[in-house]
């Protein structure tokens, strides 16, 4: 299985977000990194066929991300996710679940393990508005695992979480990596530190960095401060 990014740019007027970028993402975990601005949130919307770039292409196995074969095996949650606030959690994923077209019975089983699964069974009959910022960003990452997806993007997954649920979304997410292809944007080094098998460097809508990292090249919080002297940093 091959997520496969080639020569892909986007344009507005005369303003490139993101500059010929190529680059082939296989099961494991990516962490990308970069600055406010840099393209990652604009590649990600690309990746999931939601953006149509300028030109360029984006295919999973020679699918195109248009593709309704796709978009059955792609999971993703926004940096801005949208919530039903008077829906249940249950129902909220219930729904989601409707939308990426789950029977019922599938649905409801589904659901009720990932409500589990990212802690909050205890919460899944209290409305939406009810929920703190960090139990909303668990339910986002629910609603992203409900098709058992091949492909995973997350933007920003851990805003929001307390050091505790940190740990166990960065298990959770190593574990997925193991047999999926699982992007992840983070300003939060560390959590990539843990579980990247790659990491991605974005700047200026070009990568500039790509490769494994390891402790032999020092830290990666430093190195990514330094490469980026810390301005307009997220």
């Amino acid at each position: 299985m091959e997520l496969k990014v080639d020569r892909l740019t986007k344009q507005y007027g005369n303003k490139i977000t993101v500059d010929r970028l190529s680059l082939n993402l296989r099961p494991g975990v990516t962490g990308l990194l970069g600055a406010n601005g840099a393209g990652k949130t604009t590649l990600m919307r690309m990746l999931c066929g939601i953006l149509k770039p300028t030109s360029g292409t984006v295919t999973l196995d020679g699918y195109d991300v248009s593709t309704e074969e796709y978009r059955t095996v792609l999971g993703y949650l926004p940096q801005d996710f949208g919530y039903y606030p008077d829906f249940t959690g249950m129902d909220f994923l219930l729904y989601m679940a409707a939308l990426k077209g789950l029977n019922r019975q599938k649905a409801k089983r589904r659901s009720k393990e990932l409500m589990e699964l990212v802690g909050l069974s205890e919460n899944a009959k209290k409305k939406v508005k009810t929920y703190s910022g960090g139990m909303k960003q668990r339910l986002g990452i629910a609603q992203a695992l409900l098709n058992q997806p091949k492909v995973l993007i997350l933007d920003e997954p851990t805003a929001g979480l307390d050091p505790k649920e940190r740990v166990r979304f960065r298990k959770l997410i190593a574990e997925l990596g193991k047999e999926n292809i699982v992007l992840l944007s983070t300003h939060i080094v560390s959590d990539l530190e843990h579980i990247a098998d790659t990491v991605i460097m974005m700047k200026d809508g070009q990568i500039i960095y790509n490769g494994a990292w390891d402790d032999s090249k020092g830290d990666l919080e430093t190195f990514y401060l330094a490469e980026f002297d810390e301005e307009g940093l997220e």
